[in-house]
């Protein structure tokens, strides 16, 4: 695995406890070449209406402060 692709696995472990105390979760599921991290919501995230702004503003600003490489979060 390749050291950012790890770091990214790493800080999406950071916020999974906080989704999954509102019934939902989060799946890695790949690292693009430009950097981007494609991630799957599961559970009540799942079509709930504030997904996309907890994407946005939790999950993609938190990864990239942790990880700078980060060019966005995007769900698939």
């Amino acid at each position: 695995m390749s050291d950012l692709k790890e770091k990214v696995t790493k800080a999406l472990e950071d916020v999974r406890p906080s989704l999954q105390a509102d019934g939902g979760d989060i799946r890695f599921v790949e690292l693009t070449d430009e950097n981007v991290v494609m991630v799957e919501l599961q559970g009540a995230c799942n079509g709930c209406p504030m997904a996309q702004m907890t994407l946005k503003q939790g999950v993609e600003n938190y990864l990239k402060k942790v990880v700078p490489e980060v060019a966005s979060v995007e769900s698939i």
